[in-house]
């Protein structure tokens, strides 16, 4: 068996093994086992991440293959790089901000921005749909309702910067904290709080328009 991975240096064991191991996050462990070529333990931290990987890419891409393809470079560069993973903060946080990094990437590639065609699937956690024939349940109205707000809250998260986007969807889709959207984005906090903020403004001026009543008002 791998009986070199048990044999950590001094310096790394005596972290390992102070009273404040509680508070270490179980990821330390396998990133140490990792480094020792432990290749078992970088497929269990893939495992654990890659669903939540593909949902911040697609979700800042707005595009299933480039996401999937995203998850990919994210690990390997995630296990070239796994040296340069100094342990001050979670290491999903550090893949998130790899992840991010490689989503606005992809960005610029196709800066030319292709719009969103009628005949395009949706594509939601359970598959993909067309969009004129969806499998109606028993109440089409609600449903019809449902899937036109979540296809108008997409549409216009689309439309934010690639730098907003990637803020709103860290803090308000994948649910990480301020801290840890900084830490990832390689930000101050005051600089994610701002565009946050901005980024939710533009969403609610966007989408106030559809929320009126005949007389004006919003609903």
């Amino acid at each position: 068996m791998l009986q070199g991975c048990t044999q950590a240096s001094p310096t790394r064991m005596a972290t390992l093994t102070t009273p404040d191991t509680d508070a270490l996050h179980p990821d330390i462990a396998l990133v140490e086992r990792v480094r020792q070529g432990d290749l078992a333990a970088f497929e269990q931290l893939m495992q654990q991440y890659d669903r939540k990987i593909f949902r911040i890419a697609q979700h800042i891409t707005q595009n299933r293959e480039d996401a999937e393809d995203i998850v990919q470079d994210t690990f390997l560069k995630a296990f070239t790089k796994i040296e340069q993973f100094q342990g001050n903060a979670k290491f999903y946080t550090w893949l998130v901000r790899i992840a991010v990094n490689e989503s606005l990437m992809r960005l610029r590639k196709r800066r030319s921005s292709k719009t969103v065609s009628m005949d395009e699937e949706i594509q939601t956690e359970e598959g993909s749909m067309p969009r004129d024939f969806a499998d109606w349940s028993p109440n089409p109205e609600q449903q019809y309702r449902q899937a036109e707000l979540t296809e108008m809250l997409r549409r216009n998260v689309q439309k934010l910067t690639p730098d907003f986007r990637a803020v709103f969807v860290l803090r308000d889709i994948d649910g990480l904290s301020t801290e840890e959207t900084a830490e990832a984005l390689g930000l101050s906090i005051p600089a994610v709080k701002s565009r946050l903020l901005r980024a939710r403004l533009q969403l609610r001026e966007r989408l106030s328009r559809y929320f009126r009543v005949p007389n004006g008002e919003q609903a």
